[in-house]
């Protein structure tokens, strides 16, 4: 094959974040124009909302139901029918205002007299006050009405995701899209058979949408990422149309899903649908693809690479190294539709609506991390172990070649944990070269942030921090190796505050040998962290322990018996362990949710925390001023 045939084409699979693209593509197809290949990328999880969120796509949607026996129409979809001439009249409007090209349709939506509402709109009720007043008014105040809008319409996009979902296809949801096909899946049969089934209004609109995008870009070799296990079924529904298209077109997996689910990886029908899949960092494989695609280099010279040979899964290392992150090249969003990206506003509370709320450049500040000993993290993969720090110079450069390119100065920097160093050594040249930008990243809550870095980092755009606070307890923090401790956390954390920055706080549950008692105590030290201002935002995760995880690796020294992972030839991460406790740490989990959320809208702050418990539990054992005195010391 001549490289001038070798067309590539990156593709974003459904569903990820309707916000922001995705940055894999985009990190993809710049390091590759970089060498000289002719390369583009297509958000296809976008296409797939603009599609069904539109007038063409309610009309289906309707058509769905209108085949569905009146006695299998949910409430949810009953009210969806009801009103349906007004969601098919306001869709394509609200769509607009969250595209931010038609802002002034905000004013109706705000006054909630424009909108049919369902199911989604009913917490707003829990908000009303006593004497009848505005009930979101302490969320947006009396000049909020863009972001007062902006939730509402968010909820009316919510309402239709669930008549879709209950009407057309069970599955389908915003962020994880027939999650539960892959995740842990180690038969690849669910997989198949769902791919072998009957196409859902939802399939078959995505086919549609991958033929325009074959039709438009004529690609010879279509990339596809699947970061997370809600990407699966749509990585393979795509390709699945592509090979009826064009079997000749190479079809290539990679991404995080590949990267710790499919290390172990044998099952031959995947690559019915895929004739390459690849592990790790992309550059390298794809670039040893590549060559062998145009005769250069023989299949025994592919880099981390699956492919199926004679019905049999191989795997092929030539142990090339990687290239280098400074030379891995600028990310280009140029072929996505920046302007066509909705900007949500699913959560009230400021610091949790960044992860929905406008579109922000992605961007690494080193890879891998620095300090790759948590416990329970995947520290002997790739991404994680291979720390690789990048000049200041070098990063700000990338910085105003993505300004240039965009026109947009917000940045997420995506790292697994920003250096303290390097964040520094960035706002120094950010102010030499007299650059304004504004960015949020994720980081250690280390005492290398003093509250004077803090402050410069502010002053150098930062606006909002996250980081592991994990189970709030310094017995669990040591032996998952975090290297904090809880009064440490809190000054970090309230050095962010007073600069302004918001602060969110990765929390965990569940974890080896964790009581009851240690459960009740994080959550007094949660409270604490949001009662004096340290934390504005939290998310409880339930832990799960991976197979290539210290706790997954070397389960005797946290307590714990792994269960023998099912046999299987496909996906291997997740493992069962048996944790001599026996804590029913999912009961325990409901009520840490409930506080949580709570605490995020500055309620309950005052209140004993065993009585979000639904059952007994033991009282704290931590001092009520614990923090209080931590800021003091």
């Amino acid at each position: 094959m001549p490289a001038s045939a070798l067309k590539i084409l990156s593709v974003i699979p459904p569903m990820t974040q309707v916000n922001t693209p995705y940055p894999s593509t985009a990190y993809l197809t710049g390091f590759l124009r970089s060498r000289g290949v002719d390369a583009v990328q297509e958000d296809l999880a976008l296409a797939l909302v603009l599609r069904l969120f539109s007038p063409v796509g309610l009309r289906d949607i309707g058509q769905c139901i209108e085949a569905l026996p009146p006695q299998q129409r949910s409430p949810r979809v009953q009210a969806f029918d009801t009103q349906f001439a007004r969601y098919l009249a306001t869709v394509g409007p609200v769509v607009a205002f969250l595209q931010g090209r038609d802002p002034s349709i905000g004013h109706r939506i705000a006054g909630r007299n424009f909108l049919p509402e369902g199911s989604r709109f009913e917490p707003l009720d829990a908000y009303v006050d006593d004497e009848g007043g505005d009930p979101l008014a302490w969320a947006f105040g009396a000049l909020g009405v863009t972001d007062r809008a902006r939730h509402f319409a968010t909820l009316y996009l919510d309402d239709i995701a669930d008549a879709l979902r209950e009407a057309v296809d069970a599955r389908f949801e915003f962020v994880r899209y027939a999650e539960s096909l892959a995740q842990s899946q180690a038969s690849f049969d669910p997989l198949a058979q769902a791919l072998a089934a009957p196409e859902t209004l939802v399939d078959r609109t995505l086919r549609e949408l991958t033929e325009d995008a074959l039709t438009c870009h004529v690609p010879r070799v279509v990339l596809l990422s699947a970061p997370f296990p809600g990407n699966v079924y749509g990585a393979f529904r795509i390709a699945q149309a592509i090979k009826a298209r064009d079997p000749a077109i190479v079809t290539v997996l990679g991404g995080g899903f590949a990267n710790t689910e499919l290390r172990e990886l044998s099952e031959p029908r995947v690559f019915d649908h895929f004739d390459y899949v690849t592990l790790d960092d992309g550059e390298r494989p794809l670039l040893a693809l590549l060559e062998h695609l145009r005769g250069k280099r023989p299949r025994e010279r592919l880099v981390r690479t699956f492919l199926r040979v004679d019905g049999v899964v191989r795997y092929v290392d030539a142990g090339e190294p990687d290239i280098p992150f400074a030379e891995a090249g600028t990310p280009t969003w140029d072929g996505l539709p920046l302007d066509r990206y909705l900007s949500l506003l699913d959560m009230l509370n400021p610091m949790h609506r960044l992860w929905s709320d406008a579109r922000w450049n992605k961007l690494t500040v080193a890879h891998g991390c620095y300090w790759k000993k948590c416990s329970f993290c995947d520290v002997s993969l790739d991404y994680i172990s291979r720390y690789e720090a990048l000049a200041a110079a070098t990063l700000a450069d990338r910085i105003e070649a993505i300004i240039a390119e965009t026109g947009q100065t917000g940045f997420h920097f995506v790292d697994e944990a920003a250096p303290p160093k390097a964040l520094k050594a960035l706002a120094d040249e950010l102010r030499r070269r007299n650059r304004a930008i504004s960015w949020w990243t994720n980081i250690r809550f280390e005492k290398s942030f003093t509250p004077e870095l803090c402050a410069e980092l502010a002053d150098a755009g930062c606006i909002a921090v996250s980081g592991g606070l994990e189970v709030a307890s310094d017995r669990l923090l040591k032996l998952m190796q975090k290297g904090v401790s809880v009064a440490q956390v809190a000054r970090v954390t309230r050095g962010f505050s007073e600069a302004g920055v918001l602060v969110h706080a990765y929390l965990m549950y569940g974890f080896p040998t964790q009581t009851v008692q240690d459960t009740v105590d994080a959550l007094e030290y949660v409270r604490q962290l949001f009662a004096a201002g340290c934390i504005q935002s939290g998310f409880f995760h339930r832990f799960a322990c991976s197979v290539h995880a210290p706790v997954g690796l070397h389960p005797e020294r946290y307590g714990v018996t792994l269960k023998p992972l099912p046999p299987g030839s496909f996906a291997r991460n997740d493992v069962g362990f048996i944790d001599p406790t026996g804590v029913d740490h999912d009961a325990l989990g409901q009520a840490l949710n409930k506080a949580l959320y709570n605490y995020m809208h500055g309620l309950g702050l005052d209140q004993d925390v065993r009585g979000w418990f639904a059952g007994r539990v033991p009282k704290t054992t931590v001092p009520r001023h614990f923090i209080e005195r931590a800021l003091r010391g």
